[in-house]
């Protein structure tokens, strides 16, 4: 508990501001309502408790953050042979790999300093001044002075700048939607709430730092301030949450790890081969560089950030904007999404959706703000208000009894005001009732009684064009059906006996059953012109009943259905009512079977984390959570094996955004601590959209193991045919390739083509795999066999055409040229055959244009550098007859085509 009430009163026992008199809350905190605090008090009271701001994220140094990239092993071998090449001479050698190590140290900085600071975001949203009592006076301070005991006062568009117990609101409404969740302003009280355990949504009588005054004025008692209030505990979980490493930076960290170890061990090798047949030092620190350069990927972490980059381009297409270039392949991982209700399964939009008026239920089409739908009968005819005389004084009386407008902002229809009353304005809009309509009829408002939380509904005292007065009402049915004495049917007036009182009644049921928001329409004819204003709905009419909701978004229910078929479970975690969550979850497919759970907040408290483990296997929703109960949600999920993209749009939500393996923002609805707390911002706040980034993903990840395939074979290549001169060529081996030859085949003519894999298209089933389990090996599925065997095979005719090269009294650079050559060609071969999970048999060669622009351009470079004297002196090549080269090429070849030919034949996976 965050209140510094409680903590005074610690020894008295955990008495919450919420659930005790306010006075009491005064006297703890040595406080006065009328006066408030004195200055002395307040002073020594801020010496205390400390100013009332959140505490700051340590900033990271661009120093620190760019020597933090050289603990990359990968980068630490290359380093390694850096420097042993610049020992031994090798300058050129030792300039090249260094500018590789830079190059990859430089990217990954640029990408991790990019990341915004999400605790400076949160410390923005604090309002800078507020106005309190100190000493009997109203006074205007910073609102970094304020302290528990300070009597707090504000009005509509203020932010609340402490937690503050409530003791005097006037028709007051909070806007708490980026604290709780919750997605229409709550109405405030200043009652006692009796339950201590009450959730943060329902602590009615309670403001909370940072939230937004929508409507009337308040005052309260500061009760917690700082760290120690609401939002305050959320910037405090933030900071605490460690964000886990992606799938794909723990696969390419174990990669390193493998790669590091196959490097060691082949380098012992060579050198005990060294030490047996009594070399040279000098030589065999020669071929230990040309094997760790032939063993190590040097292109591997810059083109796993090209590739991510270019997705994320693709996603930004899709309306989705990775934050974190790791997000982007995550998503293909994805096996549970875990997705706030309002605004991202739903449009965020309030809408009638049914109507109940004179006895007839009519269903409202339409869309979100739209004003074009219709009112539908039981049979599908559209409504007549020429004839439905009952539903258009219904209409009327909606749309006058209201002060919300229908507008339009940037070419879109937007609501300005409630938006439970925005729903009632388009409704009528729909069959062209409109206030400014009845307005221009002559319709006039006499006197406006407003609604406010205890009265519980919205009266208008209206003079008809024909001079008759009339009180219309809207409000909450129990309280209207309580003061209504008749009912309108039919265009007539009739006692509201029991039955019917039973049947309206039913209808409100029946709407609860469907999430739907209920609200009773009402009017009253004043005989003598007069309403008694302290009490004035008295004996009115009922007409009807409106039910309303936010809908699902259209979209929805496939994207869940596509989710699903795809293995990923979704899973709502929302803010609200555990009856409109489980309503929602059934409409749009989340919750579909018996065996599904549907838990709320309350119970959550009421478990440890290891009975959270037990049941989040089988949870479709959380309801009326808050912003610790969806970390905790996060980790049980993790810890069970999932892995869990989370979305939301508030404050409260942060602090699992950043702990989840991807956290998902809305960009639109969105606040700013969200997105920058998250790894994937929804352009369009669409649950849609991430279905779609999941399919991108999976792509991601499918084309960064193409790559990996491809590079890796030629890595096993390189080292395999210096392994074979080493083992087959006695006491005096000859090395093959030199480093820089290798270095070239790395980086121009295999890492070209191989990075162009990253544009191949998304494989026909890509949505219907299970997600890829957290812990699964990067070699799975035969990788590592297909990698070795192919691998082998390119090294072995490799050190075939060298060794026949050099049997036929060639010199060597003629022969190391030789070689060099085939291990490109055979590459190139081989990358047609790396972009598919079948075979190249399979697949058009054309699919691809970038692909085939890659090898043009590989295919040119490659013939510089054997034709031209540049490239003869930097990689030491000589020139070949094209008899030499048609030769090379042809015998490059083989290992791809008759492997795959295998493959095709007898259906063999791990060639």
């Amino acid at each position: 508990m965050t209140d510094q009430v409680s903590k005074e009163v610690s020894s008295q026992g955990p008495v919450a501001s919420w659930a005790t008199d306010v006075e009491a809350v005064a006297q703890r905190l040595q406080s006065n309502l009328q006066t408030g605090l004195s200055t002395a008090a307040a002073h020594d009271k801020l010496a205390e408790v400390g100013p009332n701001r959140l505490a700051e994220a340590a900033a990271v140094s661009p120093i620190v953050l760019f020597l933090s990239q050289f603990r990359n092993p990968l980068l630490i071998i290359l380093i390694a042979g850096a420097l042993i090449s610049a020992y031994t001479g090798h300058l050129v050698d030792a300039i090249a790999i260094g500018v590789i190590v830079l190059l990859n140290a430089i990217i990954s900085f640029v990408q991790e300093f990019k990341a915004a600071q999400s605790l400076a975001a949160l410390k923005d949203m604090a309002a800078p001044k507020a106005f309190v009592k100190r000493d009997g006076k109203w006074l205007e301070i910073q609102a970094s002075d304020i302290v528990p005991g300070d009597i707090l006062r504000f009005k509509a568009g203020d932010i609340i700048a402490a937690d503050v117990r409530l003791f005097e609101a006037a028709r007051l409404a909070i806007d708490e939607a980026a604290l709780t969740g919750e997605s229409e302003p709550v109405d405030k009280h200043t009652l006692a709430i009796s339950s201590n355990d009450t959730v943060l949504a329902d602590r009615l009588n309670m403001g909370f730092m940072s939230t937004k005054v929508t409507n009337g004025t308040g005052e309260g008692i500061a009760v917690a301030t700082g760290m120690a209030t609401e939002v305050g505990h959320i910037a405090h979980l933030m900071a605490n949450a460690e964000e886990p490493k992606t799938p794909l930076q723990q696969r390419i960290e174990s990669l390193s790890h493998v790669l590091i170890g196959a490097a060691l061990v082949v380098v012992a090798v060579v050198i005990g081969i060294g030490i047996f047949h009594g070399m040279d030092l000098t030589e065999m620190l020669n071929t230990g560089i040309s094997l760790s350069v032939a063993a190590i990927p040097e292109g591997l972490p810059t083109v796993v950030t090209i590739v991510l980059t270019l997705g994320s381009q693709r996603m930004v297409q899709n309306n989705a904007l990775a934050r974190k270039l790791s997000s982007v392949e995550t998503l293909g991982t994805t096996s549970v999404i875990c997705s706030d209700k309002t605004g991202t399964l739903t449009q965020n939009q309030m809408q009638v959706m049914r109507t109940w008026a004179g006895g007839k239920v009519w269903e409202v089409t339409g869309e979100g703000f739209d004003p074009h739908g219709h009112f539908l009968d039981v049979n599908g005819e559209t409504a007549d208000l020429e004839v439905e005389l009952d539903l258009r004084r219904m209409l009327n009386i909606s749309v006058f009894c209201n002060d919300a407008e229908l507008i339009e902002v940037e070419g879109r229809p937007a609501i300005q005001g409630n938006p439970t009353e925005g729903a009632l304005v388009v409704a009528g809009a729909k069959v062209g009732l409109t206030r400014q309509r009845l307005q221009d009829e002559n319709f006039r408002a006499l006197q406006t009684f407003p609604f406010d939380s205890t009265r519980k509904m919205m009266s208008i005292h209206v003079q008809l064009p024909n001079g008759e007065k009339y009180l219309a009402a809207k409000g909450a049915p129990d309280v209207i059906l309580a003061r209504a004495k008749e009912i309108q049917i039919n265009g007539e007036m009739v006692p509201l006996t029991d039955v019917r009182r039973l049947e309206v009644e039913a209808v409100i049921e029946d709407f609860g059953a469907r999430a739907l928001r209920t609200l009773a329409v009402a009017f009253r004819k004043a005989e003598d012109g007069t309403f008694d204003p302290e009490n004035p709905e008295q004996d009115i009419v009922l007409i009807g009943i409106h039910g309303i909701m936010d809908p699902p978004r259209p979209q929805v229910k496939a994207a869940v259905a596509d989710a699903t078929s795809a293995g990923i479970r979704t899973v709502m975690i929302t803010g609200d009512h555990a009856v409109t969550a489980r309503a929602i979850a059934e409409q749009i497919g989340i919750l579909t079977s018996a065996e599904q759970t549907v838990h709320t907040g309350v119970e959550l408290d009421r478990m440890d984390d290891k009975e959270l483990e037990q049941i989040v296997p089988k949870a479709a929703v959380f309801a009326r959570v808050s912003p610790e109960h969806k970390l905790r949600i996060v980790k049980a999920l993790q810890t069970t094996g999932e892995v869990a993209a989370m979305t939301g749009d508030g404050v409260n939500d942060a602090p699992a955004l950043r702990t989840a393996d991807i956290g998902v923002a809305m960009g639109i609805a969105g606040t700013s601590v969200a997105k920058d707390s998250a790894a994937l911002v929804l352009l369009d706040d669409n649950f849609t959209t991430i279905v779609k980034a999941v399919r991108e993903g999976r792509r991601i990840y499918d084309n960064l193991l193409k790559f990996i395939r491809q590079a890796l074979t030629a890595n096993v290549a390189e080292v395999s045919a210096i392994l074979f001169a080493f083992v087959l060529m006695g006491s005096d081996p000859l090395l093959p390739l030199t480093p820089l030859m290798i270095l070239w085949v790395n980086l121009v003519s295999d890492g070209i083509p191989a990075l162009a894999l990253g544009f191949e298209d998304a494989e026909g089933d890509i949505m219907e795999r299970a997600p890829r389990a957290r812990d699964e090996d990067i070699f799975a599925d035969g990788l590592k066999e297909r990698i070795l065997i192919r691998g082998l095979a390119v090294g072995g005719v490799s050190y075939y055409v060298f060794q026949n090269a050099l049997g036929r009294d060639i010199d060597l650079s003629t022969a190391q040229t030789m070689a060099f050559v085939t291990i490109m060609f055979a590459q190139i071969w081989h990358v047609f055959d790396a972009r598919t999970t079948t075979t190249l048999f399979r697949k058009s060669p054309f699919g691809n244009p970038k692909l085939l622009m890659a090898v043009a351009l590989s295919l040119a470079l490659s013939a510089v550098a054997v034709y031209t004297p540049f490239g003869n002196f930097v990689l030491g090549t000589e020139t070949l007859s094209l008899k030499a080269l048609i030769g090379c090429c042809g015998i490059a070849a083989l290992p791809t085509l008759v492997l795959s030919s295998l493959k095709e034949i007898f259906g063999l996976r791990f060639v």
